[in-house]
């Protein structure tokens, strides 16, 4: 009895890590070019970031009539600032053509994997947020 409630406690922690990985649904964009033509002042609120496992998480909020047409990515410099642990500057792209009174807030994840260091540590330094966070 004692195995079966304990491979039934296994299997059900497996199916929660699935649909943790699975609901990292979008991936960074590494490219200096974008990363430099980003307007920061388009109206997005960054209201919060956090790091689970290799999804970056954000809560963000703009005006709008039903916030469906957003699109949020995440654009890497492409840049390696050399520190301890190093840094990477990354910024968020925000289209927004909705023209309404309403406010909305909405939630993304970021597969941030392909930004990992070597040594298992990395500042990312948020251009529009004016935040950084510590993936490890």
């Amino acid at each position: 009895m004692i195995i079966l409630i304990g491979s039934i406690s296994l299997l059900g922690c497996n199916a929660s890590k699935e649909v943790a990985k699975a609901s990292c649904t979008n991936t960074v964009v590494i490219n200096a070019e974008q990363y430099e033509q980003i307007n920061t002042t388009n109206g997005l609120v960054i209201n919060s970031l956090k790091i689970e496992g290799d999804c970056l998480k954000v809560s963000y909020s703009s005006s709008g009539c039903s916030a469906e047409t957003w699109e949020l990515q995440l654009i890497d410099s492409g840049a390696i600032l050399e520190s301890l642990p190093p840094q990477r500057n990354l910024v968020f792209s925000f289209k927004n053509e909705e023209m309404c009174q309403a406010y909305f807030t909405k939630e993304a994840t970021f597969n941030i994997s392909s930004i990992k260091e070597q040594d298992g540590k990395v500042w990312l330094n948020i251009k529009n947020t004016d935040k950084r966070i510590l993936y490890e």
